[in-house]
């Protein structure tokens, strides 16, 4: 079967960002099928295509995926009109692309929302299958942010959102709460599979060389977060607690951010004036050198702003890779992750904005490096068992070629 693959953000594990669509394609491609990924020019990403662009575009075979680039550059520093017109823009190549390619079936996954818009058209037009995967609920997560207020653009997008579900002979969302929001919006439930992002135990679990980012002392207690410094993820949470472990005099904590964003200059700017000698930034690194810093590191930081939306309402790749790599997490929102990792004891859930908590939990963890070191062990099981990358792109595999 010849699958057409809609995916802006797609990236090998060579680039710093997310590789689910990766994963998902090599799994297409070993149970017999051939894969035409479909995607943008993404800062953090690494399509592994080396040639020039000809008129806009590119296109190579990179580990037996079909890659067609278009010269879209994204970063997710740019202002939200930017973003919005890159998104626009490809999805009206995308469009072209979806009319000229031949193929069986069409899969979209978000975000954007957009990315959805070359699946009405195949499905529409030339009746092909189509299969659509939902990574967060939009409208829903902007409007809760107060992101987009404009009644006018928020009705569009639940327009697109609702012909998207409609459109779809079946979906993916990849949370409990994406799930519910997918059948809310009118969907039977049999046509809806949840399979959420999964451990990299290939990348994570294997022998890398550990590293450690200037500043930080063999000794220390080293938390990370790993991932976009956005208004989403809330990072002022981390500088809070990292102002009251100043404040306490642990100075053997170490709170490094790795990664980039549209709110990067303004954290650093913050972290230079409160004089946070506590606070490490690094900017972005690839899958296996991200790796070689988790083999260092003693706890992972799974942080998002406090808006109820986030709470089952996403599935951020961060935490797989921090459980796949042994290390346990400290969660400050409420919701699927925090339950999962009281329930397995694979870290610590604190309540959010709240510094004090954040950290007490920092503290305790510095101060029990032995039920640390077993809360990794748990979390790696946790992986192994119930978020193995393989497994589930096997079943994505079935659940998507079924269409």
């Amino acid at each position: 079967m010849k699958i057409l693959y809609f995916h802006q953000h797609f990236s090998t594990p060579k680039g710093s960002a997310g590789i689910r669509s990766y994963a998902m394609a090599q799994s297409l491609i070993r149970n017999g099928h051939q894969v035409t990924m479909v995607c943008g020019s993404f800062g953090a990403g690494q399509t592994g295509l080396t040639q020039p662009f000809s008129k806009g575009m590119r296109r190579g075979m990179v580990d037996g995926i079909d890659i067609i680039e278009f010269e879209l550059p994204y970063s997710n520093a740019l202002s939200f009109l930017k973003r919005i017109l890159i998104f626009l823009s490809f999805a009206f190549k995308s469009i072209k692309v979806a009319f000229t390619e031949q193929y069986d079936l069409v899969f979209a996954t978000t975000t954007p929302l957009t990315a959805g818009i070359p699946g009405i058209f195949a499905k529409w037009f030339r009746r092909k299958p189509f299969v659509f995967e939902v990574r967060d609920l939009w409208p829903e997560l902007p409007k809760a942010m107060g992101v987009i207020k404009n009644p006018i653009v928020l009705w569009m997008m639940s327009v697109l959102e609702w012909t998207s579900y409609h459109s779809a002979d079946r979906l993916v969302g990849l949370s409990p709460g994406i799930v519910d929001g997918i059948i809310k919006r009118g969907i039977s439930p049999e046509k809806v599979a949840s399979i959420p992002n999964g451990c990299d135990l290939d990348i994570f679990a294997s022998e890398h060389q550990p590293w450690r980012p200037e500043g930080v002392q063999p000794t220390d207690l080293m938390a990370i977060f790993t991932g976009t410094h956005g208004l989403a993820n809330g990072l002022n949470a981390v500088l809070d607690a990292a102002v009251e472990l100043k404040n306490r005099q642990r100075i053997d904590i170490k709170l490094v951010l790795v990664g980039d964003g549209m709110q990067k200059k303004i954290l650093l700017e913050r972290a230079s004036e409160l004089k946070l000698n506590n606070i490490i930034f690094h900017g972005p690194v690839n899958k296996n050198k991200l790796a070689g810093l988790m083999a260092s590191a003693d706890i992972g930081l799974q942080i998002l702003a406090n808006i109820p939306a986030f709470y089952y309402g996403t599935s951020p790749n961060k935490f797989f890779d921090y459980i796949a790599a042994g290390l346990p997490v400290l969660n400050n929102y409420p919701g699927w992750l925090a339950e999962l990792i009281i329930k397995e004891q694979c870290g610590f859930a604190v309540p959010p904005e709240d510094a004090k908590a954040f950290a007490d939990a920092l503290e305790q963890a510095a101060d029990n490096r032995e039920q640390l070191k077993q809360m990794g062990i748990n979390g790696q099981r946790v992986a192994q068992e119930q978020f193995n990358r393989f497994d589930l792109s096997q079943k994505f595999s079935d659940w998507v070629t079924g269409a």
